[in-house]
């Protein structure tokens, strides 16, 4: 605790939104947090795959996931799962495997973690739920982004697969940090069933205006 306070003094907090101070342990300053959108536990069907967010995906929450992405805060995913955690549906979180959504080897090698998995793992140790990394991505590792919606719609960044000596679980809730337009959630959604879970839902961070 004396170490965090005294760090916080010499290096202070920043927004990862505007660049202002932020308060220690928080992401954004308060103006910025105060700019989030919060959805309640209103969900949504993109691709046909139940999924519930806490935020929308724009302005700051944007701006979190992209710090994760391409700058490699991952410390920031800790705060991600918080804010999953306690205000998530009470019983979306239950009875249920964390399934992230895997990432592209090639892009894998290129960023050096996989932001579901990490954030699937910081999910499980706030609810003690199990974490099952269970599918693997093959096939173009082509990304979302700088693609138009019908594109994007289109392309899931590969296929999907069982890992070799995986057993899907019987209810699985698949974890990513986004959702768009639902495709690639709908492509690992549709393995898993095809494999034997019984029954397979979603959680992201944030999602999509709209959708």
């Amino acid at each position: 605790m004396v170490l965090s306070r005294l760090a916080g003094v010499l290096a202070p907090p920043l927004c990862v939104s505007c660049g202002a101070l932020a308060p220690i342990g928080r992401p954004l300053c308060i103006r910025c947090a105060d700019t989030l959108r919060w959805l309640g536990h209103e969900r949504a069907s993109p691709g046909g795959v139940v999924v519930w967010a806490p935020l929308l995906y724009e302005g700051a929450a944007r701006d979190i996931v992209a710090a994760v992405k391409f700058r490699g805060a991952v410390r920031l995913l800790e705060n991600m799962a918080a804010q999953i955690a306690a205000s998530a549906p009470p019983e979306l979180l239950r009875a249920a495997h964390l399934v992230p959504v895997p990432l592209h080897p090639a892009r894998l090698r290129r960023r050096g973690f996989n932001q579901a998995e990490r954030l699937a793992h910081e999910l499980g140790v706030r609810t003690g739920m199990p974490v099952l990394d269970c599918l693997e991505r093959g096939g173009p590792g082509s990304t979302q982004v700088g693609r138009g919606r019908a594109s994007r719609a289109r392309a899931t960044g590969g296929t999907f697969a069982l890992r070799l000596g995986a057993a899907p679980p019987r209810r699985a809730l698949l974890v990513d940090d986004v959702v768009t337009t639902g495709a690639t959630l709908a492509a690992c959604a549709d393995m898993l069933r095809r494999s034997g879970s019984e029954r397979v839902e979603a959680v992201t961070y944030a999602r999509t205006p709209g959708r």
